[in-house]
C-alpha cells in the first residue's frame, strides 16, 4: 500500500525540512516512491496527528492519514481498505472524540501501539464563550507537568473514560481541539515521542532529538502568540466554529462562537441576536470562518452587523486553500489574522 499517497506533498516537505536528522536526496525520493523498507507503519487519524507523526518519526516512519486533504474530519466515514490499513499498522495515533468512525475502527483493530492524544494532556470543557481570564494558567500548567507526560499514558487509552469522549454536539462535552494551543500540542508531542521510543527502541535517540526540535519550535510559536496578542484594542473574536477555546484561554482572549464546537451546527436566532449585541459592546471587528466548512453563516452575520469576515483555520486539514504549507505556517497566519481583527498595537 502506498502510504504516501494521502499526504500532501507540501506537508511531507515541511516534515522533512524541520527538526529531523539529515536525509539524503536519494532516501527522500525513495520514501516518496513508497519504498518503506523497515519503516514503522504509522496510521494517523487526521492532520494534527499526521503532522506530529511525520515530524517526530522522521525517516524512520511511513505515515498514512485516514483523512484525505479537504475532507472535514468530523464527517469521515472509513472504507474497508482504510479499516484494514489500521489493523496492519505498527502504530496508530488518533484523538478520541473527533471522529467516531475512527474511534470504533481503532477499538476493533487490535493494534498494540495505539495512542490517544487526549490522554497526553488535560482536556477542559469549553462552551460557545471562552475567556482567557476564567482559568488560572499556573494551576493548569502544574497539572500538565504532573500528568501530561506519563510514560505509560499511551498504553492506557482503553482506560480513558467514555465521559471524556468530547462529544462535539453537546455544550457540556470536553473540548478536543488541544492542538490549537501550542503549549498543549507540545505536551502531546512529548508523549508521542516517548511512545514512539517504546514502539521502536532502535531509533529512540532520533525520536528524542526530533521531539526536542519540535517542542522548541512550538515554544517559539507560543512566544510569538504571547507577544503578538499582548496589547490589543479588543480581546473578543467571533467565529463560526468554536474550535479556539484553548487558544483563547492561553492568550487571554474571549472566543464568541456563533454556534458551538460542531462546525456544521446552525446558530439559533437568539444566539445571532446575542452576537450582534456582543460585537457592539466588545468592539469586535471580524467574523471568522474556516477553510473546510461553509462561509455562509459568517457572511450573513457580517452583513447584518457591518463586520468584516476573515479566515481562522482550525487546522483540521491542509489543502491548497490553506494559508501555509504545514501546522506552523498556518498557525502563524492565524496569529496575523487575530492581530488584525483584534487591533494589535
Amino acid at each position: 500500500m502506498n502510504v504516501r499517497r494521502l499526504i500532501p506533498t507540501t506537508a511531507v516537505a515541511g516534515a522533512v525540512v524541520l527538526g529531523l536528522t539529515a536525509l539524503s536526496a536519494c532516501s527522500t525520493s525513495d520514501a516518496a516512491d513508497g519504498g518503506n523498507g523497515d519503516k514503522l507503519k504509522v496510521t494517523a487519524s487526521f492532520y494534527p496527528m499526521q503532522f506530529l507523526a511525520e515530524k517526530i518519526g522522521g525517516e524512520h516512519v511511513a505515515v498514512t492519514s485516514l483523512t484525505k486533504p479537504g475532507v472535514e474530519p468530523h464527517d469521515l466515514e472509513l472504507n474497508p481498505r482504510q479499516i484494514g490499513s489500521i489493523s496492519e499498522s505498527d502504530y496508530v495515533l488518533y484523538l478520541k472524540g473527533i471522529q467516531p468512525a475512527v474511534d470504533d475502527a481503532i477499538k476493533q483493530s487490535g493494534v498494540k501501539n495505539t495512542v490517544d492524544a487526549a490522554t497526553l494532556t488535560t482536556l477542559e470543557n469549553h462552551g460557545s464563550e471562552v475567556s482567557g481570564h476564567d482559568h488560572g494558567h499556573e494551576g493548569e500548567e502544574n497539572h500538565a507537568d504532573e500528568h501530561g507526560h506519563e510514560e505509560e499514558a499511551p498504553e492506557e487509552h482503553e482506560g480513558h473514560s467514555e465521559g471524556d469522549g468530547h462529544n462535539h454536539g453537546e455544550e457540556g462535552g470536553a473540548d478536543p481541539h488541544i492542538w490549537l494551543d501550542p503549549v498543549k500540542y507540545a505536551e502531546v508531542a512529548k508523549g508521542v515521542g516517548k511512545s514512539l521510543e517504546k514502539a521502536d527502541p532502535d531509533h529512540a535517540a532520533d525520536y528524542r532529538k526530533n521531539t526536542d526540535a519540535l517542542v522548541a519550535e512550538l515554544g517559539e510559536l507560543n512566544t510569538a502568540y504571547e507577544t503578538g496578542l499582548k496589547n490589543t484594542s479588543t480581546k473578543t473574536f467571533i467565529t463560526t466554529h468554536s474550535a479556539f477555546g484553548y487558544l483563547a484561554e492561553r492568550y487571554g482572549l474571549t472566543q464568541q462562537g456563533i454556534a458551538g464546537i460542531d462546525p456544521e451546527a446552525e446558530p439559533s436566532p437568539a444566539r445571532i441576536q446575542e452576537i450582534h449585541t456582543i460585537a457592539e459592546k466588545e468592539k469586535a471587528t471580524t467574523v471568522f470562518f474556516e477553510t473546510l466548512a461553509s462561509d455562509r453563516t459568517a457572511k450573513t452575520l457580517a452583513k447584518d452587523t457591518g463586520l468584516k469576515t476573515g479566515v481562522l483555520d482550525p487546522l483540521e486539514g491542509i489543502t491548497d486553500k490553506s494559508q501555509g504549507a504545514d501546522y506552523i505556517e498556518v498557525m502563524e497566519s492565524n496569529l496575523t489574522a487575530l492581530q488584525k481583527a483584534l487591533g494589535a498595537k
